[in-house]
């Protein structure tokens, strides 16, 4: 009866002390920041908007002049510079004028298209977020399941004693093929726990991608308990994605009064000076100075500049049907995961108010049963790996509860760099 007393208090433990993380944690918050501080997407994108604001301040310089140098009217028969009273040397500088407002409304045009950079960096940090969170997730769920199999693997571990105990001293019910069993739930235990333990790898190699190089996920630096994520509050319409787009409308309307600009006529300025020599007498010539201007006439519009309006207009439609498309996108998601976690509620309050509680029930009296020989030793394992099960399941309720709230606190992302990090709290604060 000592065995049995025994199996008896270890099975009654509820928890087991976790093993010791290292003193640093690789916490869901640092791991965020950390992803986001690396990816080199958001480095990129900060050139090009650097890039376009440059293009900016540039556009709005006018064309530089031209300078023209020449010899006129030379005399063919002995180029003789002084025998020619038009001769002369003539130097001259002209200057284009821009259409209309046309510098200023390029200048807008990429002064905006620059301002949609910010706002799809914010979009991009939110994404990364979600993507590492949720790989964060994946590797807790496999380190916490290797945890609760360890725990488990102690008690079938004790039960095959007990019924080996049990079968060589002739003393109860145990059979040769309750010593079968035991071995092999533990043999079944050994490959969910190799099981885990390569997704634990898999998750840190995929965390590698962001982090710049190979966490140490193997020497268990995650926290021992779940983060406790809030869940954002805003409107859709704030979205980066969509104010991104929103910018995107704005300067491709600019280009539609970019486009009717070349309605307008093209001027133009020119000067030039003239210098005579004396002539064949020795008598001096004046030197002539010339001015002027000079326009294109906008006739021939219907196989061009109608087209680049039309163009112009096409794409700014497109651009908003794109806006539209968009936010249907993201409702339709936000309904759908807003769905996904109200059901996780509903499933993780079932399991921690009824079925775990039942399920721990119904192992203590197999127990129970089995040690006053009025059950069976099947049944004891049974009930122990529905509570396994159970507790496994639960877990993978909580972890994919966290990753809902991450998916839905992306959908009211309005500002802020870190916004869906800021939402992640120590558990129970």
């Amino acid at each position: 009866m000592y065995l049995y007393q025994k199996l008896i208090a270890l099975l009654a433990i509820g928890t087991f002390s976790s093993p010791a993380f290292a003193q640093e944690q690789l916490t869901l918050e640092m791991t965020i920041k950390v992803a986001q501080q690396n990816d080199q997407w958001l480095v990129g994108n900060r050139h090009n908007q650097q890039a376009i604001e440059a293009m900016s301040e540039a556009a709005g310089a006018m064309d530089d002049p031209r300078i023209s140098i020449g010899m006129a009217n030379l005399a063919m028969d002995s180029f003789d510079f002084s025998q020619e009273p038009m001769t002369q040397l003539k130097v001259g500088v002209s200057q284009m004028l821009p259409r209309g407002d046309s510098l200023a409304i390029k200048q807008n045009q990429l002064s905006l298209t620059a301002s949609q950079h910010p706002l799809l960096r914010q979009d991009r940090r939110a994404k990364v977020a979600v993507e590492v969170a949720k790989l964060w997730l994946d590797a807790y769920k496999a380190q916490q399941s290797v945890v609760l199999i360890e725990q488990s693997k102690v008690l079938f571990e004790q039960l095959a004693d007990v019924a080996q105990a049990s079968y060589s001293t002739a003393i109860g019910k145990t059979r040769q093929q309750d010593i079968v069993r035991a071995e092999l739930e533990l043999t079944r235990l050994e490959d969910r726990l190799a099981m885990l333990k390569h997704h634990l790898v898999m998750s840190s190699k995929k965390l590698s991608q962001w982090l710049g190089e190979e966490p140490r996920l193997l020497s268990l630096l995650l926290p021992s308990e779940l983060p406790n994520i809030q869940m954002n509050t805003g409107k859709l319409a704030n979205h980066p994605a969509l104010k991104a787009l929103e910018q995107k409308i704005k300067a491709s309307g600019s280009g539609i009064s970019l486009a009717k600009q070349k309605y307008q006529p093209q001027w133009g300025l020119n000067a030039s000076y003239g210098y005579r020599d004396h002539g064949a007498t020795g008598g001096s010539r004046a030197d002539l100075f010339s001015v002027g201007v000079s326009f294109d006439i906008p006739i021939f519009t219907n196989n061009r500049k109608d087209k680049e309006v039309q163009s112009a207009i096409e794409s700014t439609e497109a651009v908003k049907s794109a806006k539209l498309d968009l936010l249907r996108q993201l409702s339709a998601s936000m309904k759908v995961t807003k769905a996904h976690l109200h059901r996780l509620h509903e499933r993780h309050k079932l399991y921690n108010d009824r079925l775990l509680p039942q399920i721990h029930e119904q192992a203590e009296a197999s127990l129970t049963a089995y040690t006053n020989d009025e059950g069976n030793f099947t049944d004891v394992v049974r009930g122990r790996i529905a509570e396994l099960d159970g507790q496994i399941e639960a877990l993978g309720i909580d972890v994919d509860t966290q990753k809902t709230l991450i998916q839905l606190n992306y959908f009211f992302i309005t500002s802020g760099d870190h916004q869906v990090a800021k939402t992640i709290q120590p558990t129970g604060a």
